[in-house]
């Protein structure tokens, strides 16, 4: 894979967790982008092409659902997944029916993250092959 070949939006209102793992994904080649917020994610998808986007819930304003739902309907393609401290499994439940990718538990071990986000990016370009985009 070319470096920075996969676009991921993180998505996190926790700011240093989000700009420490922005660092720690660009080192693997995959090109992150922290945003802090929902609305802040929905504005910079409508600004530049994502491929996954990483999705905390709890966050102040809209939550991790609700953005989930808005991203799924505008941007079908893209891959979302969630990364909560705080997620029940309702909400695990809700976020796959929304069309998540995967659900995963903070702390995530990077390797493991890394993995996802790959399987990720795959399942969008076979979308975009599908679709013959």
């Amino acid at each position: 894979m070319k470096t920075g070949e996969i676009k991921l939006l993180i998505v996190d209102d926790e700011v240093a967790f989000a700009n420490t793992l922005t660092q720690r994904l660009k080192i693997r080649n995959i090109e992150a982008t922290p945003v802090y917020d929902g609305e802040q994610a929905l504005s910079k998808l409508k600004e530049s092409v994502f491929d996954v986007v990483l999705l905390d819930l709890k966050m102040p304003g809209m939550h991790g659902l609700d953005v989930l739902r808005q991203i799924k309907k505008i941007y079908p393609e893209i891959q979302v997944i969630i990364l909560t401290a705080h997620g029940t499994d309702k909400d695990e439940e809700e976020a796959r029916l929304f069309g998540s990718f995967d659900f995963l538990k903070k702390p995530a071990d990077i390797d493991n993250l890394e993995q996802k986000i790959r399987k990720a990016y795959r399942e969008k370009k076979n979308i975009e092959r599908i679709n013959g985009e």
